[in-house]
């Protein structure tokens, strides 16, 4: 069995992924309820009783907020750096089945290779995920996920971890002129969306796009768009001419929206 993937969930409001191999079914980030979490899996033929694993990024509610509720599935494996575990745990009653790896190591789990490396968010340790399946041989080539989201900006070491990825999911998470036109956020909260250490805007997720030297993508997905301050729209026209430079699949994932599985 190749990697199959699909995005069940993503925006301001909860971030989470599905990534299937032969021996493995994960997670990554688990931003919806646990409730929730079971309805969308649901929904792709899947339950919590399957999976055996979440990889979390960060400690933000968006991406963790799913952890709360698993003391009724103490099987599954909760993969965080300590920084991220000590923080979504002193808000928990239970404690998970935690995993602990340093930001910027490969690791192994099952039929995964696991890359992390950190990224600039607001958070105590965030991290980027690169999944690798596969003995990237002539006979079997490895296929490679990126899971790239919650960033302010976008470092060199970034460009090059996510350059050899199949699949690319990247945020584009608000339009600047609607950030600066909304009317229920503070402008502390506004700058610390558009600041360095917040999120990726529209153009930025292009120009990220547009400054990788030859990537290997196959798809990218735009992902963890703002509801208020984002639309398909917004990222379509500050993305034009970003399909045919790339060539490759594109799709621009609405808020609270999710994918249909993707096999590579």
């Amino acid at each position: 069995m190749n990697m199959r993937f699909c995005i069940l969930g993503s925006g301001s409001e909860g971030n989470c992924a599905l990534l299937q191999t032969e021996h493995a079914r994960v997670l990554v980030d688990a931003g919806f309820s646990a409730r929730r979490l079971g309805q969308l899996l649901t929904a792709v033929g899947e339950s919590l009783d399957r999976i055996d694993a979440i990889f979390l990024t960060h400690e933000h509610g968006d991406h963790a907020a799913g952890i709360s509720g698993l003391s009724h599935h103490p099987h599954i494996k909760v993969f965080a750096n300590h920084a991220t575990a000590r923080a979504v745990q002193a808000g928990l009653k239970h404690r998970p089945a935690w995993q602990y790896f340093e930001t910027g190591t490969r690791f192994r789990y099952r039929d995964l290779e696991v890359e992390s490396f950190a990224v600039p968010h607001d958070a105590h340790d965030p991290v980027a995920f690169v999944f690798t399946h596969g003995a990237d041989d002539l006979f079997t080539p490895a296929g490679r996920l990126a899971w790239l989201t919650d960033l302010g900006h976008a470092p060199a070491h970034i460009r090059e971890r996510i350059r050899e990825a199949d699949v690319l999911v990247v945020e584009a998470n608000y339009c600047p002129q609607m950030l600066k036109d909304d009317s229920k956020r503070p402008w502390s909260v506004k700058q610390r969306i558009s600041g360095r250490h917040g999120h990726l805007s529209n153009e930025s997720a292009r120009d990220l796009l547009l400054s990788v030297d030859t990537p290997r993508w196959r798809h990218v997905f735009l992902a963890h768009l703002s509801r208020e301050c984002n639309s398909p729209a917004a990222v379509e026209a500050a993305c034009a001419g970003v399909r045919a430079a790339l060539r490759c699949d594109f799709s621009i994932v609405g808020p609270g929206g999710g994918t249909p599985f993707y096999e590579f």
